[in-house]
């Protein structure tokens, strides 16, 4: 089964097609019964069976344990709120191109308009989830800087979704939470991660795309992604890795 999805700051994530070792009892063949291990196991499934809900409510239950996650675990984390929040992005993204048709022709917008309000309460649903996760059980339980990090990179993500199509004083308050994650990502990142770090580096391309797409700051975003782009460049031919080299010149 080839490759299907990818997770922040990690390009080159595969998707699992068997059973992990950790799974399996030597003595007796049969999968781990514990509880961490289960839902693993069940969100590996699930994303091998691309039931996206499903992995969303097995990643859930291992964010939940109050232990902190696995770099693979945050992955699958990653993977499955991007699938959901992806498909409710991608689906508002059509529905307010029929409303704005509607609009300029002289339409009634009544139907669609209601639709988008129901697209709209589903995904911010999803993304306000994923945001109690990392606030309430991900960021507490955490200890590394790069799981720092990738959980603030996260949470900055998640509101800047929710500016995408909010409104009013509502987009005011996701831009403003925004901006605040996506500052102390990028304090912590600079102080605990090298430059040429994936997660690093993915933060500063997702921050320059909210000052391009959301804040309308060209300027910034170039800039943002330039200073990531120059500290990372004289380090890359220094990479031991080869999948640290790949992830880096990708993202780069």
């Amino acid at each position: 089964i080839p490759p299907k999805t990818t997770c922040q700051g990690h390009p080159h994530s595969p998707l699992h097609t068997s059973l992990p070792p950790r799974f399996v009892n030597m003595s007796d063949g049969k999968a781990s019964d514990t509880k961490r291990d289960e839902a693993y196991f069940n969100a590996v499934l699930a994303e091998q069976t691309e039931r996206y809900e499903d992995m969303i409510a097995a990643v859930k239950d291992l964010a939940q344990l109050g232990e902190p996650l696995s770099v693979d675990e945050r992955n699958l984390l990653s993977v499955a709120y991007k699938n959901v929040v992806g498909a409710g992005r991608a689906a508002w993204r059509v529905i307010n191109t029929i409303v704005a048709k509607q609009e300029d022709s002289g339409e009634d917008t009544k139907l669609s308009v209601g639709y988008r309000a129901k697209i709209e309460k589903d995904l911010a649903g999803k993304c306000n989830e994923l945001l109690d996760l990392v606030h309430n059980d991900l960021l507490p339980s955490e200890k590394t800087a790069e799981g720092n990090v990738f959980y603030l990179k996260m949470a900055g993500d998640y509101y800047r979704y929710l500016a995408e199509f909010q409104r009013g004083g509502d987009r005011d308050a996701a831009i403003k939470k925004a901006t605040e994650e996506y500052a102390k990502a990028t304090d912590e990142a600079s102080s605990g991660l090298t430059p040429t770090n994936a997660i690093r580096l993915g933060l500063a391309l997702n921050y320059s795309v909210f000052h391009y797409e959301i804040l309308g700051d060209p300027t910034t975003a170039i800039d943002t992604a330039k200073t990531a782009f120059e500290e990372a460049i004289p380090k890359l031919e220094s990479l031991a890795g080869e999948e640290e080299y790949k992830d880096a010149s990708l993202i780069m």
